[in-house]
């Protein structure tokens, strides 16, 4: 367990790689191409990593030290799901038969999809264009493209699901720009993205470090953990009343892995703390619990659009606690104090949805031949 009261002593860089091996992570005013010749003989030690502002060779995986990022990326490979794996066939058919669903459950899926569809495509820039880069643990960046890789599943599987009920792919794809409670979250998150996409940006300064930090955080904690949760909830109740059973089983599969890019981004967050402690200031936080607000409030008007009415046993009440509930849960995740004391989880049954197994409905419910690798054909 990580302990930020530690004293924190960097160790000497073991190794300078040349800069096309190195992720971006030296001061804008350092002049990389001065850099001394590293010796030949040196090998990397694992205890020389570090998550940012590392000097060792980023492409070079072992010796591990992140070992619970490695286990993250092996966890997550073995949770492979693919949208055509869903049968999808019910839910065209309710969606089809104007009795099936009321018309607030129609707008319900319609805006779910108009944030999602293009949701994860910002989560996938971040991770690529972004985030990449300036990580320097080879561990880490593993499981960054196996997230980077969920997150297009995870496009697919909206994509897949729109295509599937006939649904007018200019009113969802451009949600984002014409709906204002799905406008309003993604342009909270666009400067974030702008940070660490900025080709001038790196890392190596207090206030280059705190940024990346705060990108970290914003995307991990309010955005995959706690922008998705809404959607998540409503599409999964849906289900649980026999209700476009397809969409919910593709929820369910994508809600687990965000709880584990949540996650994840949590313990990259908690070693960047315990490895740079300077960066914890009580300004910095501060800052923080404003993003968190801020967060909170931006949901909860996309929580009242989505369904201005109570609809499937869920009013907009619960989803104000709900959002309080999560925000107290993520802040204390990564050290911050809770923001909503007393607030309690209206929702106690989404915790089984994260605690999916696959294997459940895999082969009841796929539609497409599954090939294995010796079974896959050239021609």
């Amino acid at each position: 367990m990580l302990n930020f009261e530690e004293d924190f002593t960097p160790v000497a860089k073991s190794v300078d790689v040349p800069a096309f091996l190195r992720a971006e992570s030296a001061p804008a005013e350092a002049d990389v191409s001065e850099a001394p010749a590293a010796p030949e003989s040196q090998r990397v030690r694992a205890s020389d990593k570090r998550i940012i502002n590392g000097a060792t060779d980023v492409n070079q995986l072992v010796p591990f030290k992140y070992k619970w990022a490695w286990q993250k990326y092996l966890d997550a490979c073995a949770n492979h799901w693919m949208p055509q794996e869903v049968n999808m066939s019910r839910d065209i058919a309710q969606w089809k038969d104007p009795a099936a669903l009321t018309e607030d459950e129609r707008r319900l899926v319609k805006r779910n999809l108009g944030f999602f569809v293009t949701a994860d495509s910002l989560a996938a820039n971040n991770i690529v264009l972004g985030t990449y880069r300036h990580i320097t643990a080879p561990e880490c960046r593993q499981y960054l493209l196996r997230q980077a890789f969920e997150e297009a599943i995870h496009t697919h599987a909206y994509q897949y699901i729109v295509e599937s009920l006939g649904l007018d792919e200019g009113e969802i794809f451009n949600a984002y720009h014409e709906v204002a409670s799905i406008r309003d979250k993604d342009d909270f998150l666009i400067p974030f993205i702008d940070t660490l996409t900025n080709p001038e940006f790196r890392t190596g300064t207090p206030e280059a470090d705190q940024a990346l930090l705060k990108s970290l955080i914003v995307f991990a904690c309010i955005m995959e953990g706690m922008f998705f949760y809404v959607g998540f909830v409503q599409i999964l109740a849906l289900g649980r009343q026999n209700k476009m059973t397809g969409a919910a089983e593709q929820y369910q599969y994508i809600l687990r892995d965000e709880s584990m890019h949540c996650n994840f981004g949590i313990d990259l967050i908690n070693t960047i703390k315990l490895e740079n402690p300077h960066l914890w200031t009580s300004e910095f936080k501060k800052e923080l619990s404003g993003l968190f607000h801020k967060g909170v409030e931006l949901e909860y008007r996309y929580a009242e659009d989505t369904m201005p009415r109570g609809v499937l046993g869920l009013n907009s009440a619960q989803f104000k606690e709900y959002l309080r509930f999560i925000a107290n849960r993520r802040c204390q995740q990564i050290g911050l104090d809770e923001m909503f004391p007393g607030v309690t989880n209206p929702f106690p049954w989404m915790a089984e949805m994260i605690d999916l197994k696959k294997e459940k409905n895999f082969f009841e419910t796929r539609v497409t031949e599954y090939q294995t690798g010796g079974a896959l054909s050239w021609d």
